[in-house]
């Protein structure tokens, strides 16, 4: 895959994307594996939130979408939900305020009367060459924004969590080879998998488990929204398969986390990096 060089304002929209991200509009095939679920995705209006849903969908789950103001995108999201056959819940707002995060969890309880699936995947990052180029407020608002939100939408969520439930982080695999140019983000996507790990020791007894994904250069909107046009035209190269991946190809594992086929699985930390490891 070979993407021009290209910019957005962030956080960026599916729309404006070039080439079109794959999010297995076309090719992802559901056998049951949700079936009668119901879960929470934040960032699902584009990227690999959009790519979750959809596959939530058609393995037989509803499916909340959580995105900030990206409406035109979360719409797209909500048809793909409702063409495979459930019902889909649409729900703008900044997840970094913790008001927020309740109300999307009370919502969904009160439109579906449970909650089976939490997946915190909704994040900001900005490149910067500088240390001394990042304000105090970027800072405090990506900490909130990927780290306060998971603390914020787990805390509400417990309550309506019940034995079989299924916690799931979007971290990166910057949390262990991280980029200078993206420390802030960095810091917090190694915080989301040290946050899952102390939520599936201290939430087995409830049956409820919590892992987090660590996905490598995956082609989304925030790629051209936060980094330069220069670095978004080489993006994905560094990596063994010298190539971004699809949202497409990480939805899969968010999948596999989600069902009861990986019972005994919590506490990982799941790379899909195209081949860079992780520690």
């Amino acid at each position: 895959m070979n993407q021009p060089a290209q910019q957005q304002d962030p956080p960026g929209v599916e729309a404006s994307l070039t080439p079109k991200a794959d999010h297995g509009e076309d090719s992802y095939v559901g056998s049951g594996r949700l079936a009668g679920k119901v879960a929470v995705i934040t960032g699902a209006d584009s990227g690999i939130g959009k790519a979750v849903a959809i596959a939530f969908a058609r393995e037989g789950a509803d499916v909340v979408i959580s995105y900030l103001n990206e409406h035109e995108d979360a719409e797209d999201t909500r048809k793909w939900v409702v063409d495979a056959g459930h019902e889909a819940l649409v729900y703008p707002g900044d997840i970094s305020e913790s008001a927020t995060c309740r109300e999307i969890i009370d919502l969904t309880v009160k439109t579906f009367g449970r909650l089976d699936i939490l997946v915190s995947n909704a994040a900001y990052q900005m490149h910067h060459d500088d240390l001394l180029e990042i304000s105090d407020e970027e800072w405090n608002h990506t900490l909130a924004t990927n780290v306060s939100a998971f603390f914020y939408l787990v805390k509400a969520a417990l309550p309506h969590l019940g034995e079989g439930a299924s916690i799931i982080a979007t971290s990166s695999v910057q949390s262990d080879n991280p980029s200078p140019g993206l420390l802030p983000y960095a810091a917090t996507k190694a915080a989301l998998a040290n946050m899952t790990s102390s939520l599936a020791q201290g939430l087995a007894e409830k049956g409820i488990r919590a892992n987090s994904v660590a996905p490598g250069p995956i082609w989304t909107p925030l790629i051209p929204a936060t980094m330069p046009p220069d670095q978004v035209e080489t993006f994905g190269e560094q990596v063994p398969m010298a190539r971004p991946g699809q949202p497409a190809e990480v939805a899969p594992i968010y999948v596999l986390l989600a069902s009861d086929e990986s019972s005994y699985v919590s506490g990982s930390v799941i790379a899909v990096t195209g081949g860079k490891p992780i520690l």
